[in-house]
């Protein structure tokens, strides 16, 4: 397979990707890929790469002068934040890129804001209603960009968010105690479809 011209990409993120906006890394467009070795990557973020760059030189500043979080900790602390920003994440090429379209898996910002914060520190739940009447559980530890889902359903079936929520494997929706300490008794039971992990890729010409 071939790769794909990179203002090509760049036309069908904007042509038909909802942005979603980020203050620390910018306009991020989830999307599907495959690879021009036939790999298919379901859950991929595309960015302009100015914001973190510009965000990495700075905490690079901030370490060396002193400033930063890790001030006051090991000698490596230079070192460590180098590390996060250039050896930490998941990354593709674009020119590897052989076609790209959208992802079943991407949860739109519509949704994202019914979400209403966390259900206790580190974990966020809710349930969301779909078009034909059933309810399905969600968690997150703290990735809210893509969310696997049930066979047969896209997020487009989605009609409603209930937050602090969880779903039995019996179909029926319970409230989580806000915040737990534990969870419910019955929690075990639940069904929880989970974050999904997703892949980065930087283009130059994306605004």
């Amino acid at each position: 397979m071939a790769a794909q011209p990179e203002e090509n990409i760049i036309q069908f993120l904007i042509d038909n990707i909802e942005p979603l906006d980020d203050s620390n890394y910018g306009k991020g467009y989830r999307a599907a890929v495959y690879l021009t070795d036939g790999t298919f990557l379901p859950c991929v973020t595309f960015r302009n790469p100015q914001k973190t760059v510009e965000l990495a030189i700075r905490r690079f500043s901030e370490e060396q002068k002193g400033w930063g979080i890790f001030r006051n900790s090991s000698p490596k602390r230079y070192p460590d934040i180098v590390k996060t920003f250039v050896t930490s994440g998941n990354c593709i090429n674009c020119y590897d890129i052989a076609r790209v379209e959208k992802s079943r898996f991407a949860i739109p910002e519509r949704l994202m804001r019914q979400i209403e914060g966390e259900t206790t520190m580190g974990w966020t739940g809710f349930a969301a209603k779909m078009k034909d009447g059933k309810c399905f559980g969600f968690g997150t530890n703290f990735r809210f960009e893509f969310f696997d889902l049930p066979d047969g359903y896209n997020m487009a079936d989605v009609e409603e968010i209930i937050s602090h929520s969880y779903v039995l494997d019996t179909g029926e929706v319970c409230s989580h105690q806000i915040a737990f300490s534990k969870h419910p008794q019955n929690y075990d039971k639940a069904v929880i479809y989970r974050e999904k992990v997703f892949f980065e890729c930087f283009l130059n010409g994306l605004k």
